[in-house]
């Protein structure tokens, strides 16, 4: 997935902003956190846990667990720091499973852990990070955190299970692509920002606002991948990228193109989706005539405005401001791609 988090401190985007620079401190505890769990693998497979855990990538989950927690300048509290590395680690075993079915071959600007270490090595290890996660989440001295972790754990799964399923298919509604996104990508949004904001001791009424704003904030963020696939350059990205078509997976890019395209073109489309080779020029072509990339952003748009709705009555709250900052980097990253589309 892509990054709203600079893949280095070195390289700052445009989108980077003010929020990302006041959690710095925070960002540093959970780099340390994540550096020392290395020490709880076994030696035999540590060198292949630290290639994963690369502290200087991506950290959007963890920033929603901080930011909802209320925290802005200074470090934040030990509880927060233990969440935020729990659903990092959740996220980068999702990504090392995502590159196996995707046959991946870069992901943060180097080879990735399948093409590194093999597919069978690189699912069980995908496995091991999940179950660290649930080691972690374990350590709280409630369930609740262990609870909500495994349910989103699940219902991750579960999403790229049924994505999965459906390649090839031209059987995916646009309700399904909905449900699956909501799923896979969503799901750890919203429980970042609901364990940052419970952690905290928050009211009912925020926590379950902060929980919205995830949800819509994750559906977006994973439109916008789903975009960079077709629109993206993979040097600035970072990842192998133009794997949708090829595997089949029909995304809203495509959804859209086809219900743009004339019979005739639809159905050569399709057959492409079912595993007739793929033509990616000629498609990005199709998409920059009909405009699917203006009518994919205004969906991300709208998922953004929903993110915003959730929290407005909660404007006040510390972080609140910092959690729509966020969407506002989201929005610079989708005119970004769309400079690069129209150049």
């Amino acid at each position: 997935m892509c990054s709203l988090r600079p893949e280095s401190a070195a390289v700052r985007p445009h989108a980077f902003t003010a929020v990302f620079s006041l959690l710095e401190p925070s960002f540093g505890g959970l780099d340390r956190l994540l550096r020392e769990q290395l020490a709880e693998f076994e030696p035999e497979i540590r060198p292949m846990v630290e290639y994963c855990v690369d502290t200087s990538g991506k950290r959007i989950r963890p920033a929603l667990v901080f930011l909802s927690g209320g925290v802005g300048g200074g470090k934040a509290s030990d509880e927060l720091v233990r969440a935020a590395a729990v659903v990092e680690l959740v996220h980068l075993a999702s990504l090392v499973h995502d590159d196996i079915m995707d046959e991946a071959d870069v992901r943060r600007n180097r080879p990735t852990a399948v093409r590194e270490y093999g597919p069978e090595a690189a699912v069980l290890l995908g496995d091991a990070l999940f179950a660290h996660a649930l080691h972690l989440a374990a350590q709280f001295p409630t369930t609740a955190v262990c609870s909500a972790v495994s349910e989103a754990i699940r219902r991750v799964c579960a999403g790229e299970i049924v994505q999965t399923l459906r390649r090839g298919s031209l059987a995916v509604t646009r309700a399904d692509y909905y449900r699956i996104v909501d799923l896979k990508t969503a799901e750890l949004f919203r429980v970042s920002c609901h364990l940052g904001a419970s952690l905290a001791g928050r009211e009912d009424g925020y926590v379950s606002a902060a929980a919205r704003f995830g949800r819509h904030l994750g559906i977006a963020y994973q439109i916008y991948d789903d975009l960079a696939d077709f629109f993206g350059e993979e040097g600035r990205i970072g990842k192998t990228l133009g794997t949708d078509l090829a595997s089949g997976k029909l995304t809203l890019p495509l959804i859209a193109l086809m219900e743009r395209l004339p019979a005739d073109a639809a159905r050569e489309l399709a057959g492409e989706i079912t595993g007739g080779g793929a033509r990616l020029e000629l498609r990005l072509r199709q998409m920059a005539e009909l405009d699917v990339f203006g009518a994919v952003t205004k969906e991300i748009e709208a998922e953004l405005a929903k993110a915003d709705g959730a929290l407005r009555p909660w404007a006040a709250e510390p972080g609140a401001g910092g959690l729509t900052e966020l969407g506002d980097v989201l929005r610079a990253q989708v005119a970004g791609l769309r400079r690069g589309a129209a150049a």
